[in-house]
């Protein structure tokens, strides 16, 4: 038997690092060609780390919750040739305990340095330091106690290099907090209640779902949310749409679904009111240079992720066709690299999709706004024609806005929703492609 090096895997053009999540594999335990070795996380999707070959596990060279730069070596092991017989040399239950001791024994000492050198109070929660936030911190100047404040969005609250940076970018306001004063009795507090939750299948939240429960309370927790209403009757843009469907798809082997058309729509309502497309720091409104149009999608597992088309301004239809199904069909297979799914600064919910009339979504931070669309639905409408009203049938959509009072007024929101809803009404119906 030979000895080689594990690395740590290459999983997305733009991902530099990966953190460790756990070890399926435990030191002197044997392996197959195949087998899951490791748990690996980088900022937004878990890894699973096969083993190219059949060998022994000798040496785990970090413990879980290391961030281990790509390429680095992560464990050494005997390659064994043909199939083996898994048989642990060294006790699972021995590793398992031992590795837990040590990572108890180095979060207390982290959270003993923390305690001495707080000048306030931390939050109530086990903080974790990787070697990569300490070596930012200290290039930035943050101090333990000031990285102790910092809401950390990763497995158990661990805190993230995306967590810190956008921080740093917020202008650090933890920085000068003072200690915590003694509470004022007349404030408000949220009232700790003993609620019967009842009884049933306890299912734990994934690595994803909870930073998706977090984002979501934070969003909340930051932004005023004001949500607006419009309806819109896409009986022209229905009747286009499946007309064409069939020969643009010959025509560029593009599917035409509903959504490059909802995106093409917002791009250009985005171009006519900038103000939409804008961010939040500290006193500052950052107005983006670019408009980038965010897709809520749902992955296999259940979960959402917001693939971006990026300068969807910039692009004719075709393009915008082309680029949606590639990011849906990546979203599909769970291949979609760091790069789909960053930099959007306006978000679409499809909440149609699920067959919901109207939605009301949560904003995508650091994001102003976010539109839903509902479903497309024949309904008998009244309509004003020259001879005199009369009833018709119309596919109407409900398209419903929430935006971030701090920054958008009713009157900016309305009529950003307004514009919406006219170009999807005012579709030209002689469009070619």
């Amino acid at each position: 038997m030979t000895e080689d090096q594990l690395l740590m895997p290459k999983m997305g053009e733009s991902i530099t690092e990966g953190t460790i999540l756990n070890w399926l594999v435990a030191e002197g335990e044997a392996f197959e060609e195949g087998d899951i070795l490791l748990e690996v996380a980088t900022d937004k999707v878990d890894n699973e780390v096969p083993a190219l070959s059949s060998g022994v596990m000798k040496k785990h060279l970090f413990e879980p919750k290391s961030v281990v730069e790509v390429g680095t070596a992560i464990a050494i092991y005997e390659v064994v040739e043909g199939t083996i017989t898994k048989k642990e040399v060294t006790s699972t239950k021995k590793v398992e305990k031992a590795t837990k001791k040590a990572v108890k024994k180095t979060v207390a000492k982290t959270t003993k340095t923390i305690q001495q050198n707080a000048a306030f109070t931390v939050p109530d929660r086990t903080l974790f330091v990787s070697p990569l936030i300490k070596s930012i911190a200290q290039q930035h100047h943050v101090s333990y106690e000031e990285l102790a404040r910092i809401p950390g969005t990763g497995k158990e609250g661990r805190l993230r290099k995306s967590d810190l940076m956008q921080y740093i970018e917020e202008g650090r306001p933890f920085q000068f907090a003072q200690p915590v004063a003694q509470a004022d009795p007349t404030a408000y507090r949220i009232p700790q209640l003993d609620l019967d939750k009842g009884t049933g299948k306890i299912v734990e939240m994934d690595r994803m779902r909870q930073m998706i429960a977090d984002h979501m309370v934070y969003s909340k927790h930051t932004s005023p949310h004001v949500t607006a209403y419009v309806e819109a009757d896409l009986t022209d843009l229905v009747a286009w749409r499946n007309e064409n469907k069939v020969v643009f798809q010959k025509k560029h082997n593009q599917k035409l679904t509903f959504t490059p058309l909802f995106v093409e729509a917002v791009a250009k309502a985005v171009k006519d009111f900038p103000m939409i497309n804008v961010s939040v720091d500290g006193s500052n409104i950052i107005v983006k240079e670019h408009i980038n149009i965010g897709m809520a999608t749902a992955l296999p597992s259940g979960n959402l992720i917001v693939p971006v088309v990026k300068d969807a301004d910039k692009k004719d239809l075709v393009e915008i066709a082309s680029e949606v199904n590639r990011l849906s069909a990546l979203a599909r297979e769970n291949k979609l690299s760091g790069d789909d799914i960053k930099g959007s600064t306006f978000t679409i919910s499809n909440v149609g999709t699920f067959g919901s009339v109207m939605g009301t979504p949560i904003i995508n931070q650091p994001e102003a706004a976010i539109l839903a669309t509902g479903i497309i639905k024949k309904r008998a409408e009244v309509m004003e024609r020259p001879e005199g009203d009369s009833i018709e049938i119309r596919q109407m959509m409900y398209l419903s806005l929430s935006f971030d009072h701090r920054t958008v007024d009713g009157f900016l929101g309305g009529s950003f929703l307004k514009r919406i809803a006219d170009n999807l009404e005012q579709f030209d119906i002689t469009r070619t492609f």
